[in-house]
């Protein structure tokens, strides 16, 4: 999707949805939610803080609450989009803008809970990441035989690290560990990740 700068660019520029994502952002205007975009898509916050969103795609227009996680969902209408990954985020999505309007009085309920949520201060505990990487065997072996090779691994950063770590791991064959494993060694005494040159 388009970066767009605007939440009026963004509504002009899906005429599928359109009419959908206007009934949304009037329901959301009339809260004392600020509209803004992020993204390049709607966002409403309070005082800076992400609240709800909003988005077109092709099967549906959705909203996006922040910290669904925490909302009763009485209704059960909400997704979690990207199981075992996201947290706090979840998607309540919209086949037509006649179930819109069919859902009015329960989409204000929903919104009302999520602000006095984040007025109230409640916001979902994200976990940290964890920096300490399990190294498979082969790669152990490896540094332990080979101590510039060690130091160098040592000074990387952990993503870079568990980059590395991954690569050999992910591998099914041995043939192809070992293969990977002696590709790698010229990176890792580089001081260079696994996948800098695609970012």
């Amino acid at each position: 999707m388009k970066g767009y700068k605007t939440v009026d660019a963004y509504i002009n520029g899906s005429e599928q949805w359109g009419s959908a994502l206007e009934f949304l952002r009037a329901l959301l205007l009339d809260t004392e939610l600020e509209e803004g975009v992020k993204w390049g898509a709607p966002i409403y916050m309070i005082k800076g803080k992400n609240v709800i969103g909003m988005a077109a795609f092709k099967q549906y227009v959705g909203l996006w609450f922040h910290h669904g996680a925490l909302l009763k969902d009485k209704q059960k209408v909400l997704y979690n989009a990207q199981e075992g990954k996201t947290k706090g985020l979840r998607q309540w999505r919209f086949q037509s803008l006649e179930e819109l309007i069919d859902a009015k009085e329960v989409i204000i309920d929903y919104v009302k809970e999520a602000i006095d949520n984040q007025k109230a201060g409640r916001e979902v505990e994200m976990s940290k990441k964890t920096t300490t990487v399990a190294l498979p065997e082969l790669l152990i072996t490896a540094l332990t035989e080979d101590p510039s090779l060690k130091s160098s691994f040592d000074t990387l950063t952990p993503g870079k690290r568990k980059e590395y770590a991954e690569y050999i791991e992910t591998a099914k064959r041995e043939a192809t560990k070992l293969s990977r494993l002696e590709k790698i060694k010229p990176m890792i005494k580089e001081g260079v990740g696994l996948n800098d040159k695609y970012k």
